[in-house]
């Protein structure tokens, strides 16, 4: 049998090695199974994450490359540094997850849907409500204006998506989590896939096999911070 393979319903925390996926595309690894919280922790705990649509079955995937983000790589831009420094925006964690993964999941100005369907929403609701999802929120004039969410492992963030509504508020949000990250003595948020965005702030491709081996390291360490706050 070759990859994607077909997950158990049984065993939850069981999936297949990722050097099993496929190339093309990219990364599947497996399909069916459920989002529950026990089989979502052991994807992200091997390097894997899914990724689908609402016609299609639950697909897994771990890609090569990986797309990470280091702490000390992100970029701040010359008119990002400025936005900063103007307090434009009131940055908060944990206080609008369910608004922020709504804004993430709505249509986009193409006019077409993204990749988080209502069964995506309810299981990261529920990773947020045992203390795993976290949300950044970026507020102007006391209206949420951008945002990202993502799931805290070890010293790993694991980025899910961002949205924003008003001129680099998303990245103010990555902003300060990055510097949070970085007072947590955290390791690198991890991206995925490699895009022009994430690039332009930092991210970088490393090889499948060297980021499994970095996040079974950070994993190590127990981080599962039960209040987030900004310093």
């Amino acid at each position: 049998m070759t990859a994607p393979y077909l997950l158990s319903d049984d065993q939850l925390d069981l999936f297949p090695d990722v050097e099993l996926a496929l190339d093309e595309p990219n990364g599947l690894l497996a399909v069916g199974g459920d989002l529950s919280t026990k089989r979502l922790l052991a994807a992200y705990k091997n390097g894997i994450f899914p990724w689908f649509s609402d016609d299609q079955p639950i697909m897994w995937w771990s890609p090569n490359p990986r797309s990470v983000l280091k702490l000390d790589d992100f970029k701040i831009s010359r008119s990002l540094k400025k936005t900063l420094n103007k307090n434009v925006f009131h940055v908060s964690v944990d206080t609008a997850f369910d608004d922020v993964i709504q804004a993430c999941a709505g249509t986009r100005k193409d006019g077409f849907g993204t990749w988080i369907t209502n069964e995506m929403l309810d299981a990261y609701r529920e990773l947020h409500k045992q203390g795993y999802a976290h949300s950044v929120e970026c507020w102007f004039e006391q209206k949420l204006v951008g945002g990202l969410y993502g799931l805290s492992l070890g010293h790993a963030f694991f980025g899910e998506s961002m949205f924003t509504h008003k001129t680099d508020a998303s990245k103010v949000a990555l902003a300060y989590l990055v510097a949070q990250l970085k007072q947590w003595q955290f390791d690198f948020i991890d991206t995925q896939v490699s895009s022009e965005h994430m690039t332009s702030l930092g991210a970088t491709e490393v090889p499948r096999s060297q980021f499994i081996q970095e996040l079974q390291h950070t994993l190590k360490y127990f981080s599962r911070i039960g209040q987030w706050h900004f310093d």
